[in-house]
């Protein structure tokens, strides 16, 4: 098994789904960044508890994490975040950045969507 399987694969996990380390810790709970960044970096393994809510977060197993197989698959991988990012294209698409409101109006339609979920 290569030595930090459970690192690279959380890296690219995190870099597929457009997020940064902060925003990613934000949405998990419990794991603080530069926590997680030594996750990545090879240098701590996360708990099981930590393992099984990241797996869940990305609906991956956790033989994926782990390396045990190459198959990220879940039920619904990758439809969570296509959807997400489908929403910012959209907001981003409806207001004219020149008008005053545009960032009000923009916050408000992510927050609309964040209760939503």
């Amino acid at each position: 098994m290569e030595k930090n399987i459970v690192g690279r694969r959380l890296r690219e996990l995190r870099e597929q789904t457009k997020l940064s380390q902060a925003k990613l810790v934000a949405k998990i709970g419990d794991i603080k960044q530069p926590v997680y960044a030594r996750y990545e970096l090879g240098s701590l393994l996360p708990s099981y508890p930590t393992l099984v809510r990241i797996a869940d977060f990305y609906d991956v197993s956790l033989d994926y994490l782990l390396g045990r197989t190459d198959n990220p698959q879940g039920k619904v991988f990758g439809a969570k975040f296509a959807k997400e990012q489908q929403a910012e294209a959209f907001i981003e698409m409806c207001f004219d950045p020149s008008t005053e409101a545009n960032a009000k109006l923009k916050e408000a339609i992510r927050k609309l969507l964040e209760e939503g979920k």
